[in-house]
């Protein structure tokens, strides 16, 4: 696996982990060019989605070379789901990446139904989508990430002991913002694009509230995209309208937080709203 690996992402490893609460995950592991651990140790960034996003965001590692606007070095890893559970990523994302808690819009539903209707998803596959998010473990998922995985890349590939990044799209933008609400300190900078905030009484919101105006050190990079708040659909429109009521209250409070608008859908956003997160985050 890691030789048919190498073949198709350069210097990319690949591994499959069993999490301490028995979930199993493939691991993509993407070094920097001409990387050496011992003379220059560089931090983890950390994508989410890994079956769909390595391939549109580990190419983009090449940026650490790029001369015109050089991006600090990392290591990323890319985390999704191995064996036949890869063929399940978009369902088993639910119940990894949603916060515990977290409120279904009916909007989110009504665009699930829309699908059975289209014939795109099947009825079973719909019911099997919507029952992870009934029961959504993303704090889970969270502590996999810091305290299963990541001391085993620090162990195998001599990453730094600071400067880590975490990168989420969609349903991963808002693992990104739970992520910064609970265990910031364990990164220097965090990148929630599209944030999935499709109900206006979303976890986050109320994460926020509850800090009251001590706000994380961390870095936060939130992006949008134009057609979401453009289009007609409405489970877009609510997650723009939403994510964007909370970068506000992000800022009338001074946070340190930044923000930018793609020209792209939520389906073709995801590799502009990381590299927007790297050239704003993880400069030079």
């Amino acid at each position: 696996m890691s030789t048919m690996w190498q073949g198709c992402l350069a210097h990319t490893d690949y591994f499959e982990m069993r999490s301490s609460g028995g979930h199993d995950y493939g691991v993509w592991v993407t070094t920097p060019p001409r990387y050496d651990p011992a003379a220059a140790p560089a931090p983890v960034v950390y994508v989410l989605d890994g079956n769909w996003a390595v391939g549109l965001t580990a190419p983009l590692i090449v940026t650490q070379l790029d001369p015109m606007q050089a991006i600090q070095p990392y290591v990323q890893v890319s985390v999704g789901y191995a064996g036949e559970e890869a063929e399940h990523w978009e369902r088993l994302r639910n119940r990894d990446l949603v916060p515990p808690g977290e409120p279904i819009a009916k909007e989110y539903i009504d665009a699930v139904e829309m699908g059975v209707e289209a014939g795109t998803t099947t009825r079973e596959q719909a019911d099997a989508y919507l029952a992870e998010l009934s029961d959504s473990r993303g704090d889970v998922f969270l502590d996999f990430l810091t305290d299963d995985l990541h001391p085993r890349i620090e162990r195998d590939y001599g990453t730094a002991p600071s400067g880590h990044g975490l990168f989420g799209y969609s349903y991963g933008g808002l693992f990104s913002l739970y992520a910064w609400l609970t265990k910031s300190a364990f990164f220097e900078s965090i990148g929630a694009g599209s944030p999935g905030i499709v109900h206006a009484d979303s976890q986050v919101f109320a994460r926020l509230q509850a800090m009251g105006d001590t706000l994380p050190d961390t870095k936060l990079h939130v992006t949008f995209n134009e057609q979401e708040m453009l289009g007609d659909l409405a489970v877009y429109q609510n997650l723009a309208k939403n994510a964007a009521t909370f970068l506000h209250r992000l800022t009338s409070r001074g946070g340190s937080v930044t923000s930018a608008l793609m020209h792209e859908t939520h389906v073709t956003g995801l590799q502009a709203s990381f590299l927007s997160y790297l050239r704003t985050c993880r400069a030079q």
